[in-house]
């Protein structure tokens, strides 16, 4: 019965450790801080010698000496360090004895279930870091591109969010958004000769470039997790392609 008991708290630090790493991963962690945040909860609960390896498609986890194991798949991953920064606060929580472990679980339950930022605010917050970096990026430009990047950068995150309800490959739905946007810039240029459509596109295309993949790429191949930093890069290379050549077609072939 005893045996019975221990396997079932095993099985309890387990999975809470398996949602919080699916969460970090999903909010755009590095690897080697997923495997350390898993480590110390599950040492925090009074394993000992848990092994963890995590890349950015899969975790493995086994506890007792190897007994038991298990693997959860990471099928989503996007840009959300507040999720990051929500089980990191809940694994120091713990840590520091705050919280007990079945209030760990119910508390990670509750971040995995918490709803996103509303979609109006992240169209706002695409405008706005649209227009932005074009005036961060170009030297010459008129303030006339600046309500042009705002617009073609909400119209381009809200149909990639949206493209990414009807298809899988990802790379697929960042050369259409591309190719929409570069689209639209052509169109406002068309309207306004005064927009300048490289202006316009160097701005917009801002959010979706995956400057966060590269960076933790980097980081993990520093810090030793040579899978998950070329997995990444390899990533982060592939979605700049297909933007790059989502806007280079619309360019070539409506005469920009």
């Amino acid at each position: 019965m005893a045996e019975k008991r221990d396997d079932q708290f095993y099985q309890e630090v387990m999975d809470i450790c398996l949602t919080a790493g699916r969460l970090m991963i999903e909010g755009g962690s590095e690897m080697y801080r997923v495997e350390d945040t898993m480590l110390r909860i599950a040492r925090n609960a009074g394993i000992v010698d848990p092994r963890v390896f995590a890349t950015p498609t899969c975790i493995f986890m086994s506890l007792d000496g190897g007994r038991l194991s298990q693997m959860k798949q990471i099928r989503d991953r996007n840009i959300n360090l507040e999720l990051v920064d929500r089980v990191n606060n809940l694994s120091r929580q713990f840590a520091v004895k705050k919280i007990t472990l079945s209030q760990l679980r119910h508390k990670i339950t509750l971040v995995a279930q918490a709803p996103a930022f509303p979609m109006w605010l992240q169209i706002v917050g695409a405008a706005v870091l649209s227009a932005t970096l074009m005036v961060l990026f170009m030297d010459n430009y008129d303030w006339v591109d600046f309500p042009g990047a705002a617009l073609v950068g909400a119209v381009g995150f809200w149909a990639y969010c949206e493209f990414k309800k009807y298809t899988k490959v990802r790379f697929l739905s960042e050369l259409i958004v591309a190719m929409v946007m570069g689209t639209l810039a052509v169109v406002l240029n068309h309207f306004n000769s005064q927009m300048i459509t490289d202006n316009i596109l160097i701005g917009a295309l801002m959010t979706l470039v995956p400057g966060l993949a590269i960076t933790n790429a980097l980081r993990d191949l520093f810090m030793g997790d040579l899978l998950s930093g070329i997995v990444r890069m390899c990533e982060a290379v592939l979605t700049a392609l297909a933007l790059g050549g989502g806007v280079a077609i619309v360019l070539k072939f409506m005469g920009a």
